[in-house]
């Protein structure tokens, strides 16, 4: 397991404002995605709900460049514990399966 990449990046972003009643069609996704990189999904969820507070106390719609916003204010836990996130990912290359290999082995049995 490790952060999202882009295309899972984007379908957080379009779970996340969906949930919130918001169409993502509406907001660039690729743009936030990009934005978002190193973040995880958590942290994206955070990054929206903080953009639409955002939003409504202006008495705006939330738009992309909220949600663009909200993301550079946050500093993820990447950049962080970025020593920490290395040596988990080292530990888990040498004693773990990928993720996708273990659903096509799921899926093949």
């Amino acid at each position: 397991m490790d952060l999202p990449n882009q295309a899972e990046r984007a379908q957080i972003v379009e779970i996340q404002l969906s949930k919130r009643r918001r169409n993502p069609a509406e907001f660039n996704v690729d743009a936030v995605a990009k934005a978002a990189t190193g973040y995880s999904g958590a942290e994206i969820e955070s990054a929206i709900q903080a953009a639409l507070y955002v939003a409504y106390s202006a008495k705006q719609q939330v738009s992309t460049q909220y949600l663009l916003q909200a993301l550079q204010a946050t500093v993820p836990l990447s950049r962080t514990r970025a020593e920490e996130i290395a040596a988990l990912r080292e530990w888990a290359r040498a004693r773990a399966v990928p993720a996708s290999i273990a659903e096509h082995n799921a899926q093949g049995a």
